[in-house]
């Protein structure tokens, strides 16, 4: 049994609080009973707002499912079913023209677009590789994945292979051909680069197999490390550098004639360090891991030591990257990813604080303590003090708002100026997304980033028109005229809303980390679409996605879009719904097995281990970065088609039992791996099938509420 300490009239886990007051007070200037006294008022005047929030999504609901009881699908009254949403007041009334006020954002923000990580904070090395992915090796990320052919003499092999390395070489030619194209010839014949004085100046000069020549544009050349014709050569194109490392005495080096044995590229100008989805956080000690770790982090201390290959590695924070520029004055870029930090939802409570004898809301102690911990930046994150904090499924503007006044009482008693917090929108959730220009107005003066997140999104969808029909198989939802509008819509009102050259505009995950050549042709489609950043899986897809902000100016997209014709809610509530007989029953059952095989092949290793982001390998064997949002998706479709009568309860258990046994081959060479097929009443096992028979009643369709009660079943049980 816990004793718990009382901390100005809140029950106080002890571990949070010898966090709170050993590590995170300490250096900040802030009194512990300056703290406690501040966070129970804080919580005092915002639990009771918390819970009625909660209570208006289940009315709305509520309200919708009685709709479309009545109703059928949107499709059958799409003018009704806008007058009814505006009647019940999901729909508000859209403000006027305005332009957000947020300042004092730091320019990875505002002004420079390239892709953004998100990590389970949770992991300290998954932490440091992210905060670490700045910068990345363009000859390493095109030689380690399927960016370059690997069939025939282009297959890896077990040691460097000449003819593969040669292939990457002449693909890095390619990209500086384009991104810094040569007054004439081409990067491929480069045989010296040079750095030459011209006066008080300094330019790169190119020897080519047809002579000497230089850049087409010399002020894409902005500095140099080591000697002025050796060492690191440093190019800027689209605000993003790129570092050409000449190194003749390397072996890659030897093989080049210019001696070019690297290209770096900056590649994750911004990371999220997740608390939320891809976490699996369920009580005070996991909590107080996160924020360990985020502490770490604005510090500059956190380490991690691992074994690879045989050794013992320690992973640290690594510093700014120093040169000298055109002028051989010193030239200092930021060796680090700009942190942001992803809180928790306004849904779950947590006993790690009890008000009244009761858990309060896991979002309102986040929002303190993640910023807390954030005041140990002194400059090393974001250049003026600012605390980046990404707030996930939030339900339409008064949400929204709702988060402002949490951030804003946080300011007040941590002695904070005003608007010092930063809030990212996900708009994740249909509420949001219908109402998104209200839903920015009520943050206006603090929001810095609005991001679609078509996986959260889709799981919304299916469960805010749970009683409208069955639903459409995953594969064909993405094709829909619905999800269209949803991303264009973000775009538009963003720039409607004046993000451009301000704020970020986002777009979601590549989730097959696995298949970076497809990536490579698919996600140029997100700054083409006007977004400053997308989501990637790794620093090695961060740094391929780098190459499509040299490929594209996104502010220039942003101004062809500008004046585009919004979609209009009919398309953003254009969901249609499945013909029951257009699929046979080998169709049905395919989908469950693929729905059921994810849900699984995650859940047991959320529960069992506590990994919150998997890769998880789906029906067909491809690898899937799956996290609660694709959980979400999936449970949400099989309880949906259950709903409907698509499938039976008993053929749905069925095919859990089916498929636990292939997602059991799947984690044979995991040694702390417990099998499901060989106990169907194990915590893992019913949680999983409990998220697909259950799903329809689960608040918003969130999966957190089972997994949370399932694996602080297993943790109790582990403590025996």
């Amino acid at each position: 049994m816990t004793e718990y300490q009382t901390k100005s009239g809140l029950s106080v886990h002890p571990l949070l609080v010898d966090f709170v007051e050993r590590e995170a007070l300490p250096g900040t200037g802030i009194a512990a009973e300056q703290f406690w006294s501040g966070f129970a008022a804080m919580l005092a005047e915002h639990v009771p707002t918390n819970a009625k929030l909660l209570a208006r999504r289940d009315q709305l609901q509520g309200q919708i499912d009685d709709w479309h009881r009545a109703n059928g699908p949107v499709g059958n009254n799409p003018e009704g079913y806008e007058a009814f949403l505006r009647e019940i007041g999901y729909l508000v009334e859209e403000p006027g023209d305005f332009a957000i006020e947020t300042e004092g954002l730091d320019p990875e923000i505002a002004s420079l677009c390239g892709p953004q990580l998100v990590v389970p904070v949770s992991n300290a090395r998954y932490a440091l590789n992210a905060a670490n992915a700045r910068w990345g090796s363009l000859y390493d990320a095109l030689y380690g994945t399927d960016a370059i052919s690997r069939d025939g003499d282009l297959a890896p092999g077990q040691g460097y292979n000449p003819a593969r390395g040669a292939a990457v070489v002449a693909r890095a030619a390619e990209f500086l051909d384009a991104s810094f194209p040569l007054a004439g010839g081409s990067h491929r014949d480069a045989t010296g680069y040079h750095i030459v004085k011209d006066g008080e100046t300094r330019m790169l000069v190119v020897d080519t197999s047809i002579g000497r020549t230089g850049l087409r544009d010399p002020d894409a050349f902005v500095g140099y490390g080591g000697t002025e014709n050796a060492g690191e050569i440093v190019l800027k194109h689209n605000g993003l550098h790129v570092v050409l490392v000449i190194a003749p005495d390397t072996e890659i080096g030897k093989a080049h004639k210019a001696g070019l044995s690297d290209v770096i590229v900056e590649a994750a100008l911004t990371t999220i360090q997740d608390c939320e989805d891809s976490v699996a956080a369920v009580d005070a000690e996991d909590k107080v891991g996160v924020y360990r770790n985020w502490l770490g982090l604005m510090q500059g201390t956190l380490e991690d030591t691992f074994e690879k290959g045989g050794r013992q590695v320690t992973r640290k924070l690594k510093g700014d990257r120093s040169y000298k520029d055109v002028l051989g004055k010193p030239l200092v870029l930021k060796g680090r990813s700009l942190l942001l930090v992803r809180n928790v939802g306004h849904l779950m409570t947590t006993d790690a604080v009890l008000l009244d004898g009761k858990p309060v809301g896991e979002g309102l102690m986040d929002a303190a303590l993640t910023a807390l911990c954030a005041l140990h930046d002194k400059g090393a994150n974001a250049r003026d003090g600012a605390i980046y904090v990404v707030k996930p499924k939030m339900h339409g503007p008064e949400e929204v708002a709702f988060a402002c006044a949490i951030f804003a009482s946080v300011e007040r008693f941590l002695g904070l100026a005003a608007n010092r917090i930063k809030i990212g929108i996900m708009d994740e959730e249909r509420r949001t997304s219908a109402n998104l220009k209200a839903a920015i107005h009520a943050a206006r003066s603090r929001v810095f980033f609005i991001n679609t997140g078509f996986l959260d999104r889709t799981g919304d969808e299916i469960h805010t028109a749970m009683e409208a029909g069955a639903v459409l198989r995953k594969d064909e939802i993405r094709s829909e005229r619905w999800l269209a509008a949803y991303e264009d819509r973000n775009v538009l009102i963003g720039l409607e809303t004046g993000f451009s050259g301000r704020a970020q505009i986002g777009k979601g995950m590549w989730a097959r980390p696995d298949d970076m050549a497809a990536m490579l042709e698919a996600k140029i489609g997100h700054p083409n679409a006007g977004a400053n950043t997308a989501w990637v899986p790794s620093p090695t897809a961060a740094t391929l996605h780098a190459l499509h902000y040299h490929q594209v100016d996104v502010f220039e997209a942003q101004k062809r879009r500008h004046n585009q014709t919004l979609p209009p809610l009919a398309d953003l509530f254009s969901m249609p719904v499945q013909v029951p007989y257009s699929l046979s029953r080998e169709d049905i059952i395919r989908e469950l097995e693929n729905n059921a095989q994810g849900i699984l092949g995650y859940v047991v290793r959320w529960v069992q281990q506590g990994v919150g982001c998997s890769k998880v390998p789906d029906i067909n064997n491809v690898g899937l970065m799956e996290d609660r949002a694709t959980c979400r998706i999936s449970s949400q479709a099989v309880a949906n088609w259950l709903r409907h009568g698509l499938v039976s309860r008993d053929e749905v258990t069925s095919v859990f039992e089916r498929m636990a046994s292939v997602v059991d081959r799947q984690n044979e060479g995991d040694p702390i791996y417990r099998p499901m097929a060989e106990n169907f009443q194990s915590v893992a096992f019913q949680a999983a099938l409990d998220l697909a028979l259950h799903g329809a009643d689960q608040p918003s369709g969130y999966t957190e509420p089972l997994l949370h009660a399932a694996r602080r079943k297993v943790k109790a049980r582990d403590r025996k």
